[in-house]
């Protein structure tokens, strides 16, 4: 349970910055924060992974860059759905989902499920 939260919180953190970074991504609110946060991780457990198999073969052919577009179908989903989150159009879903994936993977490398800030040190 405390590795769900941690994981939650991570990505509401994620999306914060990258409404913060992009103009056409507005939240309002903390309750809206949360709740988009909650619903966008619904969605990708959900309808993201058929999504990836219907569109596979357009994947296969983008070398995985549709994957962007689907990451983008899902912020809009999540903003149709959730109030107080809006999107204004594709292109800044698309940004959107493109700096969403970035600022949440770096968030995780130094985020443990403990709670605990590490920094992970490759020795050779």
């Amino acid at each position: 349970m405390r590795g769900f939260v941690i994981r939650w919180l991570v990505s509401a953190i994620a999306l914060a910055i990258t409404a913060w970074i992009i103009k056409g991504i507005e939240i309002h609110g903390i309750f809206s924060l949360l709740i988009a946060t909650l619903v966008l991780g619904i969605l990708n457990a959900i309808i993201r992974p058929i999504l990836l198999i219907l569109t596979l073969p357009i994947n296969i052919l983008s070398l995985g860059i549709f994957t962007f577009v689907i990451n983008a179908i899902m912020l809009k989903i999540t903003a149709s759905v959730v109030e107080g989150f809006e999107i204004h159009g594709f292109w800044a879903a698309f940004v959107g989902a493109i700096f969403m994936s970035i600022i949440s993977t770096l968030l995780t490398y130094f985020v443990s499920d403990r709670g605990k800030f590490e920094i992970i040190v490759v020795r050779k």
